[in-house]
């Protein structure tokens, strides 16, 4: 997996706080202080009612920075479409369905670069979830309309860790210039009483002005003594328009987004002229989308209905589809969302099915399981629990949304409602309990003697890696992807429970792939996490794991992956010697899912061991790797605390472990070689372990030096810090003080370690060193002391400028 470029400013610490205002009418204040606020990586996030100028504030902030400057926003009838905003921004599209891959497909695009995101009150809820943890690696701004529908749940996420600045009011003189700018010629009594009636909002403001430029001066239709609301005002102003520029500025606004001026036929120039819609690229989009809902809003009930009807007969698929349903055209909403569905992609498919269930609850199963596919599993019950139908096809469609959701329990329950058939046989299989599923699959196996549904064939193939392989290309033939993806995931967690590590991760990455370019987020972030505990495990660039593996960690991914991307991560925290860190996350591990609950009890003993303080407890008998590598590190518990080690089972353990836990039997140094030879190309931190423990058990000094030392050199090529340090304390012991290393880098330090003492001496401190690097502050102070030590330094100064003077010496 590859680790994301180093970017200047990751992880600096928000503000956690509203700040005080910045000061009510002063719009520079406000500018300055969120320029302040962005300086590094944080979120700003500019509030204010409609048309009061949030968005000329964004605009200010993105002419003023040295950034690349990234801009989009929310769109008011597209406010469902996921990632809109983001894809404007990055002008890519995105993996809007897991929030992890969602950050880093993002920060790809935008590191180093200022990300402004107007419109939060019509961005999805992806959007709205990612930011914040994009705003921990990259400055974004962005502008929230106040009131709005968003939830109190939402609202908290978004700004808990935001710096929000309030749109102060327009001074007058601000007012004054605005009035200037829209009409010159307005006498100042005049526009001292639009400033008024506007309330201090700015579009308001100079849609007033421009209203009253085009006024000839004699005329007093104009209230001007009566201050009104900025949505009177701009109503107003919009009732003035011409009747072309009135129908296509309401037609911007029931659009919600921009549209193409054929659209809009002759009101496109009227607002252009007006400055009420200005370009985006060949479209024209309305320069306050709240002006756009006020000309929308104050169309009698017939207008509206017949625009919407225009709408539709201008628009195409499922867009097309809304706007005849709005129109009260039900028929024709059906028709063009269930065309839709045909030759669309999974999320479109999923959109279009659901509005055909609303419209024709006899949709609901297609629509669910259209839902299903594109990861939308909520979206799935909601369209079936509002179906009073509770027929065979339904209760298969609810149970395939509860097992998605981890409910085994609750799926099997509604199997009771479903037909007798292979798809039923295999979600039996599939939500069977542990205890029962050998005979529920021998039975089935006799049921079925043929196997020729790629579904069953696949929940029978148990964890036989050769076998899934099968019975994934059975699946794809078939056309049935979801079964496919679930006998890649079941594939390579076989592989990896066989010690067969480098082929899970090749059959991981493989996967992914498919996921990415089918559009399966869901399923591509899954083997990316699988894909990651295999490169930890085997100790294959660390530090680049770690910083690739974080952009996933997020409570988004399905409770496996979620559990398995951490779980990498503090594996690979403790073997680069971020014992604390790696500590601080198992703890966080709460109520792991039931297959994991070993890997992660193996963990916490294997990061207290790491550390110097191994648990008394046992560990619990479990197969496969995990459960050997529980074993070994048990013995190496019992070795160095001078206990009993507990008895490993006679199970069929992978070769590796076997080979490994024989030796640990004879405690001889012959088999620890042997057995470190069979970890050779497969894990390296437990070659390391196999060569430590020989050199434990040699019989004579000359032995032991030779198995410390190569430890010592594998464990440094790897970035294996801990068990390094423990090789080089063995080295000691035996007199032996030389450095041994690869030489990779000055001074035989490796490249992480260069990497670091470089930014030692470009003088930065070890917390903004982590920001770059994507590592933890705790990694940097081992890199630096390790390079310390390498050097001959005594000071981390030291250790930088004798790095420095010997690459400036390098040809």
């Amino acid at each position: 997996m590859a680790a994301p470029p180093p970017t200047p400013g990751l992880a600096r610490p928000r503000v956690d706080t509203v700040p005080a205002d910045p000061g009510r009418g002063d719009r520079d204040a406000a500018l300055h202080a969120m320029a302040a606020a962005l300086a590094g990586p944080g979120l700003v996030v500019v509030t204010g009612p409609p048309g009061c100028g949030r968005t000329r504030l964004l605009e200010r902030l993105a002419q003023a920075s040295k950034r690349p400057v990234h801009a989009g926003g929310g769109l008011a009838m597209l406010s469902g479409a996921p990632a809109l905003a983001l894809e404007r921004a990055t002008r890519a599209r995105m993996p809007a369905d897991d929030l992890p891959l969602l950050a880093e497909a993002v920060y790809s695009r935008t590191r180093g670069g200022l990300l402004v995101i107007d419109d939060l009150q019509w961005c999805d809820a992806a959007t709205l979830a990612v930011l914040p943890v994009l705003a921990e690696r990259l400055p974004v701004a962005a502008a929230l309309r106040t009131p709005n529908r968003l939830t109190e749940a939402a609202l908290a996420r978004l700004l808990a860790n935001a710096t929000v600045v309030p749109v102060p009011d327009l001074t007058d003189a601000e007012a004054a210039r605005l009035v200037a700018e829209a009409a010159p010629a307005l006498p100042p009594a005049r526009a001292a009483a639009l400033t008024v009636r506007a309330g201090g909002n700015p579009l308001a403001l100079t849609a007033l002005a421009k209203r009253a430029a085009h006024l000839d001066a004699g005329e007093t239709d104009l209230d001007l003594e009566n201050p009104g609301d900025p949505a009177a005002a701009a109503a107003a102003a919009i009732a003035d328009l011409p009747r072309a520029g009135r129908t296509a500025l309401a037609a911007l606004g029931l659009l919600g987004r921009p549209a193409h001026p054929s659209l809009l036929g002759d009101g496109a120039a009227v607002l252009q002229e007006a400055g009420l819609a200005v370009p985006d690229g060949a479209h024209l989009r309305a320069a306050s989308p709240w002006m756009a809902e006020v000309a929308a809003g104050i169309l009698d009930h017939e207008a509206r209905l017949q625009m919407h009807e225009h709408l539709a007969d201008a628009t195409t698929g499922v867009e097309s589809a809304r706007h005849a349903h709005a129109a009260g055209l039900a028929d024709r909403a059906l028709a063009t969302a269930l065309a839709a569905a045909e030759s669309a992609g999974p999320q479109a498919r999923a959109e279009a099915l659901l509005l055909a269930a609303d419209l024709d609850p006899s949709h609901a199963v297609p629509a669910a399981r259209a839902a299903l596919a594109a990861g939308r599993t909520r979206a799935a019950l909601a369209v079936l629990d509002s179906t009073a139908d509770d027929d065979g096809e339904t209760a298969l469609a609810r149970a395939w949304a509860l097992l998605a959701l981890g409910e085994s329990g609750q799926a099997r329950a509604a199997l009771q409602h479903a037909p007798a058939g292979p798809e039923t046989d295999q979600l039996r299989l599939l939500t069977a309990p542990p205890a029962e599923k050998a005979a529920l699959a021998l039975e089935l196996r006799d049921a079925h003697p043929d196997l020729t549904h790629a579904g069953l064939a696949a929940a029978l193939a148990g964890d036989d890696p050769d076998a899934l392989a099968f019975a994934e290309a059975l699946a794809r033939d078939a056309g049935d992807s979801t079964t496919a993806f679930w006998c890649a995931w079941s594939r390579v967690i076989a592989l990896a429970d066989a010690a067969r590590l480098v082929e899970a991760e090749a059959v991981a990455h493989e996967a992914a792939d498919r996921a990415g370019a089918a559009g399966a987020y869901s399923w591509q972030t899954r083997f990316l996490a699988a894909a990651a505990w295999c490169l930890v495990l085997s100790g294959t660039g660390l530090d680049n794991v770690i910083a690739a593996a974080q952009s996933l960690a997020d409570h988004a991914l399905p409770a496996v992956a979620d559990t398995l991307i951490d779980a990498a991560i503090a594996l690979a925290e403790a073997d680069t010697g971020a014992l604390g860190a790696a500590r601080a996350r198992l703890a966080r591990l709460k109520d792991a899912p039931a297959a994991l609950e070993g890997l992660v009890s193996w963990l916490e003993h294997e990061t207290a061991w790491l550390d110097g303080q191994p648990g008394p407890e046992a560990p619990e008998a479990r197969p496969g790797l995990v459960g050997g590598l529980a074993h070994i590190t048990g013995r190496w518990i019992a070795y160095d605390t001078g206990t009993e080690p507990v008895a490993a089972d006679l199970a069929p353990w992978p070769v590796p472990v076997a080979s490994t836990l024989s030796a640990w039997d004879k405690a001889a140094p012959g088999p620890f070689a042997q057995a470190a030879t069979a970890w050779d190309g497969l894990a390296a931190r437990e070659q390391v372990r196999c060569l430590l423990a020989l050199a434990a058990h040699a019989g004579d000094a000359k032995a032991a030096v030779t198995a410390l030392e190569a430890a010592e050199r594998i464990a440094d090529d790897h970035g294996l810090i801990v068990l390094a340090g423990r090789a080089r304390r063995g080295l000691r012991k035996h007199d032996v003080r030389r450095d041994r290393r690869s030489a990779r880098g000055g001074g035989g330090l490796t490249d992480r370690e260069s990497e670091v003492l470089r930014h030692v001496a470009s003088g930065h401190p070890s917390r903004r060193i982590a920001e770059i690097l994507g590592i933890t502050a705790e990694t940097v102070e081992t890199h630096i002391r390790s390079g310390m030590r390498k050097l001959g330094a005594k000071t981390r100064t030291e250790a930088a400028v004798i790095l420095t003077a010997a690459e400036g010496g390098a040809p």
